[in-house]
């Protein structure tokens, strides 16, 4: 089994997971007729933007709320190629966390629901003159309290 990319926070809720499918554009294989590497993050985007927005944690609402959440770390595991027209699953599971951050995980899937890819992304965040916040942003904590009280809709 392979070693979790976050710790287990204590008394943390369920992770929140959701997941979309899409094929592979002939734009995003290379010469070998594979998906070039760096389209994978974008697949993990894919998901990304569906679940937040449907948890009304997107980017325009961190954006309405004078928070902007950009990628701090990224990291992808590769395990089988992607070729073109391929179909696939990307689910996005994000991990309950009190930093002032947004920890999501992400399992790339083939149409037989084999593995292709796994990663991780860590998003900070920062108010509207790039600084930093130490401390979740009232709309986040706000978020993770009802994600913990289990009244999210």
């Amino acid at each position: 089994m392979k070693k979790p990319y976050f710790k287990s926070v204590p008394n943390a809720p369920a992770p929140l997971r959701g997941t979309v499918t899409r094929s592979v554009r002939f734009q995003e294989v290379d010469m070998l007729t594979i998906a070039w590497h760096g389209h994978y993050t974008s697949y993990f985007e894919d998901a990304r933007v569906a679940l937040g927005d449907r948890l009304n944690v997107g980017y325009m609402d961190f954006y309405n709320n004078g928070i902007l959440a950009p990628v701090k770390t990224v990291h992808v595991d590769f395990i089988r190629p992607l070729k073109f027209k391929d179909e696939i699953s990307i689910e996005c599971i994000f991990h309950y966390t009190e930093a002032a951050r947004l920890n999501s995980e992400y399992i790339i899937r083939d149409a037989q629901g084999q593995v292709a890819a796994t990663g991780y992304l860590i998003q900070m965040m920062l108010n509207t003159d790039y600084e930093l916040f130490l401390t979740q942003p009232e709309f986040l904590k706000d978020f993770c309290a009802r994600w913990k009280a289990g009244t999210l809709s």
